[in-house]
């Protein structure tokens, strides 16, 4: 059942979420810090396929929708030890226009999310040994962390690669803040009978495949987006330039976030679009 709209959920100033605090707005629902991860399997020939899922229909938002595996931002994900850090320059491209307290922390929190997520609803593991992760899946974390780190692994984020960014316009039962990684598929470790329930019918698709379901409609846009940055040759070497959407009044807005560098990102205003509004409907 979808939540009352005038009950929010309460944001820390880090972008994630305090469940035991709500409190009453009439305004629109301030969007959560999210991650959604495309895992690129390049081995068909001329081509490449990224796995997908269709969340439940009891679910309050996108209910029955084909998506990516993805999330919102727990508070572990801030704290979580690392294998391999975040490469700079995307650290430095998620830094642009991010809401409430920018910080290097919560960039890293929203790759780790990214990866958390996958483990969880697709049992997808990317990580590296690390001498410390069997004693600390013993310790205190919460799962599925403590799961990951049982395996004597720790995640590695140094293979995700930032290519988009949507915010759901307001109105909608629940609201994020998304960025989308990719990787390739020859980072994976691991792949774990795990599932937490909210996809179903797992599936390795390509672009064309995934068109003729029933995707959201922002889901078809950055598809689109990694289609031309996979074509442009710009994923590996991390110069992609990154296009923000979301909603300014009534208008669907598309920004470009930049590389200037190896550690530079910025925003260009020459480069903003107003594009169709029903492609930010879902």
């Amino acid at each position: 059942m979808a939540p009352n709209k005038d009950v929010e959920e309460h944001m820390t100033d880090d972008g994630t979420t305090d469940p035991s605090e709500t409190r009453s707005v009439k305004t629109a629902l301030r969007p959560r810090d999210a991650a959604t991860l495309v895992i690129i399997d390049r081995s068909v020939g001329g081509g490449f396929r990224v796995l997908m899922g269709k969340r439940r229909a009891d679910l309050a938002f996108i209910p029955g929708k084909y998506v990516l595996p993805g999330g919102r931002v727990d508070r572990a994900d801030r704290t979580v030890t690392l294998a391999a850090d975040l490469r700079a320059g995307e650290v430095a491209k998620l830094m642009i226009g991010m809401r409430g307290n920018p910080s290097e922390a919560r960039a890293r929190a929203l790759a780790a999310a990214a990866v958390r997520e996958a483990f969880e609803e697709a049992g997808i593991v990317i990580g590296a040994p690390a001498a410390f992760a069997a004693s600390a899946g013993s310790g205190s974390l919460t799962p599925p962390w403590a799961s990951f780190f049982a395996m004597g692994l720790a995640p590695a984020l140094d293979g995700l690669t930032f290519f988009a960014r949507a915010i759901t316009p307001p109105g909608r039962p629940r609201r994020f803040d998304t960025r989308f990684f990719c990787m390739d598929a020859s980072r994976i470790v691991e792949r774990r009978a795990i599932n937490d329930g909210e996809l179903s019918g797992l599936d390795w698709l390509t672009p064309e495949e995934a068109r003729g379901l029933d995707l959201p409609r922002i889901t078809r846009v950055v598809l689109e987006d990694l289609e031309e940055q996979i074509a442009a040759g710009t994923l590996d070497d991390g110069t992609n330039h990154v296009p923000f959407y979301y909603m300014r009044g009534s208008t669907f807005r598309r920004d470009l976030i930049r590389a200037g560098g190896p550690n530079l990102a910025y925003f260009d205003e020459a480069d903003r679009e107003e594009i169709d509004p029903e492609k930010a409907d879902d």
